[in-house]
């Protein structure tokens, strides 16, 4: 026996249904019936559709708060001890594994503390953080924020 003489017992395959080619029994509707949204190609609401009433998830009520503003990737100053670099950025930190997210915008915030004078290039930075850095001889540079003349140019 070789490999291209086997096949299948007999009867234990069967050729699918093809509906709707020609007569034979599954010709013209197909299996469909006559007429009605079933009978339509991409029949069917999906499984939340309710006859078109309001639907149950709009009818329920809405409870607490959806966050529509920025969700920065958060920074504090005590994990900067274990960066080496006096100069720190985007870069350096996802380096070091402190920012994980590359869409989030970076914050530097002030819990902990900084024994040596750093250059920090983020994205925005607390108060506490900015005092701290100039504190220890380092300095927090953040992006040129746009001005109001530039705003309404735009």
């Amino acid at each position: 026996m070789k490999l291209h003489e086997l096949k299948p017992h007999a009867g234990s395959r069967k050729d699918r249904k093809r509906v709707g080619r020609g007569p034979g029994g599954t010709d013209k509707t197909a299996g469909r019936g006559h007429k009605g949204q079933k009978s339509r190609s991409g029949a069917g609401k999906g499984s939340y559709f309710e006859g078109g009433r309001s639907t149950l998830i709009s009818r329920l009520p809405k409870r607490g708060f959806n966050n529509v503003g920025i969700t920065f990737e958060v920074v504090n100053l005590g994990r900067l001890e274990g960066v080496e670099d006096t100069t720190i950025d985007r870069n350096t930190l996802e380096l070091a594994g402190l920012v994980r997210r590359k869409n989030r915008p970076v914050k530097l915030l002030g819990n902990g503390e900084v024994t040596r004078a750093l250059t920090i290039h983020v994205d925005a930075a607390s108060e506490s953080a900015v005092k701290a850095v100039e504190a220890a001889g380092g300095q927090v540079i953040l992006p040129a924020a746009k001005t109001e003349s530039a705003e309404k140019a735009e």
